[in-house]
């Protein structure tokens, strides 16, 4: 017992030496000098702040040593500066300005601390409180205004991103994190993007790092990082009520109603409760499911088989904050959501029917020290594979079963139906600290263990007693040297060791030099994409797809190796900051060293054993496939580079106009036949899948004043080809076959329809609204505003208009 105490007095000592506040002071002031009154004054790191009072004076208690502070005030561009306080405190004065000062955003992503934008080591975009606010519809919209980013709408509900090429159906290779959570499913990998409980009210910030940058963040954070911010309740408080009513051009309905509520009850205690209710209906689309029945003599595809338009979500989350010292906090977190709706996969659609996500995290935070514990759950039971079931119907059709008997329990025989009942544990420590006033150092260790359950219905587990676990764990080391004259160079690496797939290693370095108001960085880095709990034990349609954890045994006695890493190798140029006191820019160029591709599902060939186990005894459609196994693997090495570019003007403190533009393209070696991935003798294009255009364009106009604000954006996108498993969008290619078939623009491939490349258009998006009074905002948000048709993804409905009006109401 006495050893315990030494140690836990030993703990709180180490949290002393930070404890020792001094005053920080300062005015707040706009451009002509008068005193802002009622402006927040905000520490990120320790969660600490105050407002100004009638003369716009502030004064913070702060321990000794560096801060970055953030003032922020209604109708203003918000500002930050780094402050050094030393024993005798400091003061820091502010002139916040009413057009914008972009530089001055803070962000977390690119070192995993409190610092600006324009002196992050990594390429970062980021989407703010105010446009969020200001955007009647999905925030996700947001995104496609952006550089760098592939943004597909496909369908109301499933807005997709890619970053840097490479994308598919199923793309696990963007990591999501929301409040330093990891946000993908168990299983799949995936993002959980519409499973989200975080409903647009509380988001404060999403930041989108570009590329392998953020390597504290974890494996598959490999194209890039998508982190939600959510609001703290001290900073945001106040009822909030929206709603929205929209439709669609095929006149179908969207309903949402949203509430979000946040209290400071105390000087140590907060809590923020938010929920979510959306109900839509989906655009007018069947896909065509193409079934070998011969009929008269022709193959027929057929309308997906009882397709359900209908979209709903129910969301919510609840928090409290505790801090028993100023700038020390424990935050506990519950978040629950349930969604229905239509989703793309490479096989078609999947109807998504009530899954269920939940968590429960609990944070805790210090100037120097931060500490969570979380535990998420994801749940369905009636979830499945539209196209599957539409085969097995008209199979049941076929063998003399009534239409009755064929749509029950006989349609979901063949692996249509997908249950999930999967659970995962994650912790997390982390140290920061300044170290002889020129050294910044963040290290810290992540565990995660995850336990899939299928019921047997997608994984090669048996029952809902039988788990799969996979566990990992992981550290991190980020080092941000000083060399004075605006000189930083950046050090940092990460370890991870992995059940299955072992240990791996990821240096990232950089050198920066800053300017008054820009900073050029030069950085390497390298990232890693993992196999997901689906690559390594996937047991789908009877065994005809099986995870490649253990490799496989061909007939012919030689081997298929287990699937491992993915990795990447990133050089990086870019420049960040003010050109002038009215233009902004944020330009970066790249290159990429791509290698050992995790692959879509490919057919091996005939097996013998998976592992050291005999084919038959996992093949549950032995009999039929008679050892004939698709799986995943690695192959290849194919390089990639490109170049973004993104511009602000600010033409008064009203009006600002943005102009995006990016370009990717790839090269790989024709000789190397390791690039040849379907295994037709020949190293193309068919074998890497890059699937992204070359060429990107955006343009936007906004306004924002006292009382009006709006904003117009229009984006054009390069024609471009798209392959991805099952799923083809491409022009005729008379040279080439995929999947054993011609590449014909508008007529069947294997089992899906190939309607043409994908890209090639222009749209345009507009929304404004109007502050009627503090409290009520009226906006409106048209997606798509003259409903051109466009195919942006496959399996999914083409792009029509949307248009949806949003009532808010703000109480204090």
């Amino acid at each position: 017992m006495k050893k315990i105490q030494t140690l836990l007095a030993l703990f709180v000592g180490i949290l002393g030496m930070y404890a020792q506040e001094v005053s920080v002071t300062g005015k707040v002031m706009d451009e002509d000098g008068s005193p802002l009154e009622g402006a927040s004054v905000y520490v990120a790191e320790i969660s600490v702040g105050t407002t100004t009072n009638a003369n716009g004076e502030y004064e913070l208690a702060l321990a000794q040593g560096k801060h970055l502070i953030q003032v922020s005030y209604i109708g203003y561009s918000p500002a930050a500066e780094t402050v050094e306080v030393g024993d005798s405190g400091a003061t820091l004065d502010f002139t916040l300005f009413t057009g914008l000062n972009l530089d001055e955003v803070v962000i977390i992503s690119g070192s995993k601390k409190a610092e600006k934008i324009t002196n992050s080591p990594a390429t970062v975009v980021t989407i703010g409180p105010r446009q969020i606010e200001q955007y009647a519809g999905n925030p996700g919209e947001l995104l496609a205004r952006k550089k760098g980013i592939d943004y597909f709408r496909a369908g109301i509900a499933t807005p997709a991103f890619n970053i840097r090429g490479f994308n598919s159906n199923f793309n696990s290779k963007n990591l999501q994190v929301a409040d330093s959570r990891n946000s993908s499913l168990i299983a799949t990998g995936l993002p959980m993007g519409p499973l989200t409980t975080t409903i647009k009210e509380d988001i404060e910030q999403i930041e989108v790092v570009l590329g392998p940058n953020a390597t504290l963040y974890g494996p598959n954070a490999h194209n890039g990082l998508i982190n939600t911010i959510t609001k703290d309740p001290r900073k945001y408080e106040g009822l909030t009520i929206a709603t929205n009513a929209g439709v669609n051009s095929d006149g179908n309905g969207f309903y949402s109603g949203r509430f979000r509520y946040g209290k400071k009850l105390s000087d140590k205690w907060a809590i923020k409760a938010t929920g979510e209710y959306t109900k839509a209906t989906e655009f007018i689309y069947a896909d065509s499911v193409y079934i070998d029945r011969d009929l008269d003599g022709v193959k027929e595809g057929y309308p997906e088989f009882e397709l359900d338009n209908d979209v709903k979500f129910l969301k919510t989350e609840a928090s409290a904050y505790f801090s028993p010292k100023e700038g020390t906090d424990l935050i506990a977190t519950y978040g629950h959501s349930n969604s229905t709706y239509l989703s793309p996969t490479n096989v078609g659609r999947n109807q998504i029917i009530d899954w269920r996500i939940s968590f429960f995290q609990l944070r805790f935070k210090t100037r120097n020290f931060f500490a969570q514990a979380y535990y998420t759950t994801s749940k369905t039971d009636d979830t499945y594979s539209i196209d599957e079931r539409t085969k097995q119907y008209y199979r049941g059709i076929d063998s003399g079963l009534s239409e009755a008997e064929a749509a029950g329990d006989f349609s979901y025989q063949s692996g249509a139906k997908f249950i999930d009942d999967s659970k995962r544990w994650n912790a997390e420590l982390q140290y920061s600290n300044t170290l002889f006033d020129r050294l910044d150092l963040v290290t810290g260790l992540q565990w995660q263990l995850d336990r899939a359950n299928s019921h047997g219905t997608y994984l090669l587990d048996t029952d809902e007693d039988d788990y799969i676990d996979v566990g990992q764990v992981g550290g991190y080391l980020h080092l941000d040297y000083d060399f004075g004259d605006g000189f930083r160079g950046i050090a940092a690496s990460r370890v991870d060791n992995h059940k299955v797939y072992g240990t791996n290693f990821v240096p990232k370095f950089g050198l920066l030099k800053e300017f008054e108001k820009g900073t050029v960085r030069f950085t390497y880095g390298q990232g890693i994409a993992a196999p997901t709990i689906l690559n390594l034990y996937g047991n789908l349609f009877s065994g005809l797809i099986l995870g490649n954890a253990e490799g496989f045994t061909l007939a012919d006695g030689s081997m298929v190796e287990s699937q491992g890493v993915e990795k990447v190798n990133t050089y990086e140029v870019g420049y960040r900051g003010s050109l002038s006191k009215k233009l902004y820019a944020d330009v970066n160029a790249y290159y990429n060293v791509n290698k050992d591709f995790l692959s879509p599902v490919t057919i091996v060939g005939v097996t013998t054993q998976r592992g050291d186990t005999p084919i038959e005894e996992v093949q549950s459609g032995f009999a039929a496939f008679g050892g004939l196994v698709a799986t995943y693997i690695n192959f290849g090495e194919v390089h990639t580079y490109g170049a973004d570019l993104a511009l602000t003007y600010s033409i008064s403190p009203e009006w600002n106009m943005t102009a995006n533009y990016s370009f990717f393209d790839y090269s790989f070696d024709e000789d190397d036949q390791d690039n040849d991935f379907n295994g037709d003798g020949e190293v193309n294009f068919l074998d890497f899948l890059v699937n992204s255009p070359n060429n990107k364009f955006g343009l936007g106009l906004n306004y924002n004043g006292s009382k009006f604000f709006a904003s117009a954006f229009s984006r054009w996108v390069e024609e471009y080809n798209y392959f991805s498993s099952f799923q083809i969008a491409s022009e005729t290619l008379p040279d080439f076959t995929y999947r054993g078939l011609p590449i014909v623009e508008n007529a069947r491939s294997a089992d899906s329809f190939n309607y043409g490349p994908l890209g090639g258009f222009v749209t345009f998006d507009l929304n404004f609204g109007y502050h009627v009074n503090d409290n009520l905002t009226l906006s409106v948000a048209a997606t798509n505003l003259f409903d051109t048709e466009m195919r942006e993804f496959t399996a999914a409905p083409p792009t029509r208009g949307l248009y949806v009006l949003e009532a808010k109401i703000n109480l204090d």
